[in-house]
């Protein structure tokens, strides 16, 4: 009874040590070992063979691409600009025992890392920058933190910026801006069209001015060709220029009479008088 107690011991003993002995990792993972407390060497995907009870596992590491999601958090511009930003990190570990002897929690220092980082790129912009250049913070943002991630033992992929936009409040008076730009740009084109239509408006009332001029000036050269022709026929100095006067003066009437809003016809008591004179100066 007693050997057999012995052998279920001893056998017992075989399993545990061949479980702590053999090692299989599997693929996309690397195991870190100490041996007593320090650290010996890395394992690799496939069977490997360690001391049992002297080596042991310290860290199972993933050496697949790891994504590091980088949270929401409020930067200020140059210009004092309040604006949300967030980012994601793409990471992969090259060196298992730098990352565990290297820094306590790598991923939440990447993390960190990245967002103190991405405040510092982005308070040396001012706000329309910081907007338009995703590209540039993104590839500064990777430049900066490459080497200190490297020390612990992890390769950046890439960095990619998420989101970055103007806070609530800010977008508000961003708003408020444009509205008013629009409306100083509507005033502007409005005196703008007024100014044209003033200058065209005085452009046209001084050609309507040259015009009337020209037609004045022809006018008078007609009248004084009649006036010369008259008295040619006549042989008289003031009959022609009291005939001229008289007819413009009953043409003066003709028009005011065919006014929609003429009434009375003024019809002077010496017309009559005044062309028999004529006439019969005419017919003597």
């Amino acid at each position: 009874m007693v050997s057999l107690y012995l052998i279920g011991v001893f056998a017992l003993v075989i399993i545990v040590t061949l479980y702590k002995g053999i090692k299989v990792v599997p693929q996309g993972e690397e195991w870190v070992i100490e041996r007593l407390g320090k650290f010996y060497r890395t394992l690799t995907p496939g069977l490997n063979l360690i001391i049992p009870y002297i080596d042991g596992v310290r860290e199972r590491m993933t050496t697949r691409d790891i994504i590091l999601d980088v949270p929401q958090q409020e930067v200020i511009t140059m210009d004092n600009a309040v604006i949300l930003t967030n980012a994601i990190a793409f990471i992969r570990v090259t060196r298992p025992s730098d990352a565990v002897y290297g820094v306590e929690d790598f991923r939440m220092a990447i993390v960190n890392l990245v967002m103190t980082t991405l405040r510092s790129i982005i308070g040396e912009m001012k706000l329309d920058e910081a907007l338009s250049n995703r590209d540039m913070i993104k590839a500064r943002l990777k430049e900066q933190i490459i080497d200190d991630v490297a020390d612990w033992g992890v390769t950046v992929k890439s960095v990619e910026i998420q989101d970055i936009s103007p806070s609530p409040s800010m977008q508000k008076a961003m708003e408020q801006q444009a509205a008013a730009e629009r409306e100083r740009r509507a005033v502007v084109t409005k005196a703008d069209g007024n100014k044209n239509a003033m200058i065209l408006e005085a452009e046209g009332k001084l050609e309507a001015a040259k015009l009337e001029a020209q037609a004045q000036v022809a006018l008078a050269q007609a009248s004084a060709e009649a006036i010369a022709r008259i008295s040619e026929s006549i042989q008289e100095k003031e009959l022609p220029a009291m005939f001229l006067l008289g007819d413009r003066y009953i043409a003066a009437l003709e028009k005011l009479s065919e006014s929609q809003n003429g009434k009375f016809v003024v019809y002077p008591a010496d017309v009559q008088q005044a062309v028999k004179g004529m006439l019969g100066s005419v017919f003597k």
